[in-house]
């Protein structure tokens, strides 16, 4: 497995149990470091590691790509 995968993972863990503590314990700084956690340090290492090898043009709407989906829209017919 690659080490990335592996410390969103660890850090994933770690920011659910910090905020399920937190709410175990009443503890909203705890509720709010697990909260943080996640969407600062789980959420971009998450999307790194799933887009660093994705062409963003394949997702950006083009000419080249409405022309595409034209296409496959009439080769299909919905």
């Amino acid at each position: 497995m690659k080490p990335i995968k592996i410390i969103t993972g660890i850090l994933f863990l770690a920011a659910i149990t910090s905020i399920v503590v937190g709410y175990i314990i009443s503890n909203p700084k705890c509720i709010g470091f697990g909260v943080i956690g996640l969407f600062f340090l789980v959420f971009p290492l998450f999307s790194y590691y799933r887009w660093k090898d994705k062409d963003i043009k394949d997702y950006m709407i083009t000419k080249e790509n409405i022309e595409k989906m034209r296409k496959n829209q009439k080769r299909h017919k919905y």
